[in-house]
């Protein structure tokens, strides 16, 4: 037993560590290290169940650390031995941030970067399956791991027996500027909602916004903050149950020093804990870019928000949250992505991506796709993950209100629960029709 095994609770995890290719099409060349952790129960039968890998959401985040006695993972583990994957450049793989990118230059981090979208995070799993000598296993896509799941079934589906998705359906064909146009009007009516909820947001808002506009004030790392990054918590709005934290955030920003209004160091301190570009990188200067195929993303967000002037903050305006974009101003605002710059701005101008989906393989798919769209999603539009379903075979949505974008977080029992229901049809209807 590997000496950083161990049993928690009835479940056992085992880490695995494993050499691959950063770049695929260069076998021999550089390898960077991907690290997954296995769950399963720790009864011997265990040993024998098939296997589900986990996709996180992001890009640029790790696969959680959690127990399995509750959640999506205590109903995986009942039909499955789970193995949860650090995708390449997160958690314990091979991480990408300011301080592992510091050594290259600019152009040597844009061609690093470029072999980290879902294309290779998905070969690392295929290198995966086939050192553990697995014949087929399932997947489970949360957002962004949605993502690599139609890349999977797109590359080697012949290594599927079932794939599940939540809130995680892309388009396999469109521009990012359309689903930046679809996002924004999401994000504006969880605007709409969140004012109409707490009266009292508004002013606080715009104190706040007015404040930074006339006074500098500095997160406990010493970066300046702007009123464009305060507006970036509105990323909150997409995740359930967000609505009322908030408001006790704003609350309690003001605090009075020396007879002059200034923001509290907790506030200050909230911001700067919510910053997750500043830790994970990769979600900042990769977000675009999976939405790329044979061309540039050319800062897509910030090009439709320039359409949008109800999201430009001016004193004698009502003040908008933003969503989950990313714009080229936050290279020269936040700390740890000011280094990253030049190498953002490579990227964003990159017209080679290659392709992450194939609509002909797609057509004629046969894995049980299994999928939780969530009509109110404020990060993947319903609309669009239907259209994609639309010409995905052997695949079912089950469309839902109940749940916002991290209704896996919130409820992942009943979910994974219902997707497994869902997919069990779909291959009795297989045999039906065969």
């Amino acid at each position: 037993m590997n000496s950083q095994t161990f049993i928690d609770a009835g479940i056992k995890y085992q880490p695995h560590t494993f050499n691959v290719p950063l770049n695929y099409s260069l076998p021999s060349g550089k390898t960077i290290s991907i690290f997954a952790r296995e769950i399963r129960n720790s009864d011997h039968s265990s040993a024998s169940k098939p296997w589900l890998v986990y996709f996180q959401g992001g890009p640029g985040f790790p696969s959680p650390r959690p127990n399995g006695t509750s959640g999506w993972l205590k109903r995986a583990l009942q039909d499955y031995r789970v193995l949860l994957l650090d995708q390449r450049g997160t958690g314990n793989s091979s991480v990408i941030s300011h301080q592992t990118l510091n050594h290259l230059n600019a152009q040597q981090q844009a061609e690093y970067l470029s072999h980290f979208r879902a294309d290779n995070i998905v070969r690392d799993a295929e290198f995966i399956r086939e050192s553990f000598g697995i014949e087929k296993w399932s997947t489970l896509g949360q957002s962004f791991g949605g993502f690599c799941t139609l890349t999977y079934l797109s590359m080697f589906p012949q290594s599927l027996e079932a794939s599940f998705v939540t809130g995680g359906i892309p388009s396999i064909h469109r521009h990012p500027d359309d689903v930046y146009q679809a996002t924004f009007k999401r994000t504006q009516e969880k605007n709409t909602q969140f004012f109409e909820q707490f009266p009292a947001a508004q002013n606080l808002c715009k104190a706040i916004a007015d404040h930074l506009l006339h006074t500098e004030e500095h997160l406990p790392n010493g970066q300046r903050l702007t009123v464009e990054q305060f507006q970036q918590l509105g990323i909150n709005f997409g995740m359930s149950d967000t609505f009322l934290p908030m408001y006790y955030q704003l609350e309690t920003a003001f605090v009075e020093v020396d007879g002059k209004r200034r923001l509290s160091y907790d506030f200050l301190n909230q911001i700067l804990m919510q910053q997750s570009f500043q830790t994970n990188p990769i979600y900042a200067i990769l977000h675009e870019s999976i939405y790329c195929q044979g061309f540039a993303s050319q800062w897509s967000a910030d090009r439709v928000r320039k359409q949008l002037s109800i999201f430009d903050y001016q004193s004698d305006k009502p003040f908008l949250f933003t969503g989950e974009m990313v714009f080229p101003w936050m290279f020269e605002q936040y700390t740890n992505l000011k280094p990253l710059q030049q190498t953002a701005q490579i990227l964003a101008d990159k017209t080679d991506w290659a392709n992450l989906y194939d609509a002909e393989v797609l057509s004629n798919n046969t894995v049980p796709v299994a999928c939780a769209v969530y009509a109110d999603d404020m990060f993947v539009e319903m609309d669009i993950s239907r259209e994609t379903l639309a010409n995905l075979p052997h695949s079912k949505a089950w469309i839902t209100n109940e749940y916002e974008h991290n209704g896996l977080r919130a409820d992942g029992e009943h979910i994974l629960d219902t997707l497994i229901a869902i997919s069990q049809q779909i291959k009795a209807n297989q045999t039906v029709s065969d």
